[in-house]
């Protein structure tokens, strides 16, 4: 991956995976925890450096929870913790960042918050970013190439020639409306009668 063979561990890569919560009485503070992706491919704790703690608490800053930065992430909310998580993904300003739904449990603010860091980095750090997300809306503005995906097979290409009717219905098998209101895509299937058929109603996006 990016050129190299693969390995255990890599400050080029980050990683955000689909959200498990903490166990309450997780003790690792926040901080702790982004801390990790900096340097948590090393063997022991890395060194508590003035330029680590700069970067964990940046990291935190971009994702709304330097305030949490000494809380045991066990108490965190679900939302919280996947701020968390997002800071850690970035902390280490990888080349590659590879996002599970990571914007699982965020309200609407929260999203575009952490929408607008992912994109911030990829923009600053040149870096590619393939977010995989049920919900395409949030980074629509985002996107140059989306991977729509479903049990019958796929489509790829940027979002509007995606985002269509007659291709979404070609990859369905079945009637399928794209919807634009005010700027926001909706994805919108044949009545639930029509026994047999796929109904489409979320989508897979890929951002590079």
């Amino acid at each position: 991956m990016l050129g190299q063979p693969a390995g255990t561990g890599s400050a080029d890569i980050g990683y955000v995976p689909q959200q498990k919560l903490f166990d309450r009485g997780t003790a690792l503070r926040a901080r702790d925890l982004v801390a990790l992706g900096r340097d948590g491919q090393r063997y022991g704790p890395g060194r508590p450096t003035a330029a680590r703690r700069q970067a964990v608490l940046a990291a935190l800053e971009h994702t709304g929870m330097r305030r949490a930065a000494d809380t045991p992430v066990g108490l965190l909310s679900g939302g919280e913790q996947q701020r968390v998580r997002i800071a850690q993904a970035l902390v280490s300003s990888p080349r590659l960042l590879l996002a599970d739904e990571p914007l699982l449990s965020l309200d609407l603010q929260h999203q575009r918050a952490v929408s607008d860091a992912i994109d911030e980095h990829r923009s600053s750090a040149q870096a590619g970013v393939v977010f995989i997300t049920h919900d395409i809306n949030p980074i629509l503005g985002m996107v140059d190439r989306v991977l729509y995906l479903t049990a019958s097979g796929h489509v790829i290409g940027r979002p509007d020639e995606v985002f269509r009717s007659e291709v979404l219905s070609r990859l369905y098998g079945t009637e399928v409306d794209v919807l634009d209101i005010r700027g926001r895509i909706v994805v919108v299937g044949p009545p639930a009668e029509s026994a047999g058929h796929h109904h489409a109603d979320s989508a897979h996006g890929g951002h590079a």
